[in-house]
């Protein structure tokens, strides 16, 4: 779905810190309420709420133990070329439907199986023992979180979850939209016309990185205030063009066509 939302001549971004350290299990919601309590900060009609996918994928448990997963033969391969831990790369392998190199030596570039095409498949390392896998199912993770933070703070939100990725056309991350939740993810411009489709909840998720993307600062969450935008859940989901697929794989496990 395409709208075209009021115009945004200008908004605001700020961070919810201090911000607790995330736990498995934790309640994202209930964290984000304390920061706001602690530091008399409340939301208001229209803002948007911008999560770190980590916190979420830390809180929802999708934690893998590097020691437990078997590379196979693909993996070792890819491994020896790119420098990349092979168990790494298996993990990769496990969940996208297809991959490529940006260069001789990477980075791996990923259809995951969400549909997102991804630098390591959304990977995310956790010390040399683990990594982070991405939320299951990121457009419901959204819509859970705001509907926690509309029954708390009273206020009509909406959620973007954003993940930090690489392009393989240019060195260095920036941050595209992987859930949403009351906000459309697309939202169409007109002039002289001339019509436009953008892909409105990754421009969100790339204003918050300004606050968020500091590598070390411990800021998962952000706020943005004043952008104007039409009220969807429809989820991120529903602007790629490849449907989520279902990863026949066990985590940790080759699969019979060791991809």
């Amino acid at each position: 779905m395409t709208t075209a939302p009021s115009p945004t001549s200008g908004f605001s971004a700020f961070a919810l810190e201090p911000f607790p350290e995330v736990r498995p299990g934790d309640d994202v919601a209930s964290a984000i309420n304390d920061v706001l309590s602690r530091t008399g900060t409340a939301l208001l009609d229209g803002d948007v709420v911008v999560v770190a996918s980590k916190v979420v994928s830390i809180a929802e448990k999708r934690y893998v133990d590097l020691a437990d997963v078997i590379p196979s033969v693909e993996a070792l391969d890819l491994s020896a070329r790119t420098g990349k831990p092979a168990a790494v790369v298996q993990l990769i392998l496990e969940h996208s439907t297809e991959h490529f190199l940006a260069t001789e030596r990477g980075p791996i570039i990923a259809r995951h199986h969400l549909g997102h095409l991804l630098t390591s498949a959304g990977i995310d390392r956790a010390g040399d023992e683990g990594a982070w896998l991405l939320p299951v199912d990121p457009d419901a993770s959204a819509r859970a979180l705001r509907d926690a933070l509309v029954t708390h703070t009273g206020a009509d939100i909406a959620v973007v979850i954003a993940d930090s990725d690489g392009r393989a056309d240019r060195r260095g991350a920036t941050c595209i939209s992987i859930g949403a939740a009351g906000v459309a993810p697309l939202r169409l411009t007109e002039h002289g016309g001339k019509r436009q489709e953008e892909t409105f909840t990754d421009m969100i998720a790339a204003a918050a990185a300004i606050v968020l993307g500091q590598r070390g600062r411990g800021v998962p969450a952000a706020v943005l205030r004043g952008v104007g935008y039409v009220p969807s859940d429809v989820g991120v989901a529903e602007m790629l063009h490849h449907a989520p697929t279902t990863r026949a794989a066990t985590p940790g496990k080759p699969s019979p066509s060791g991809v």
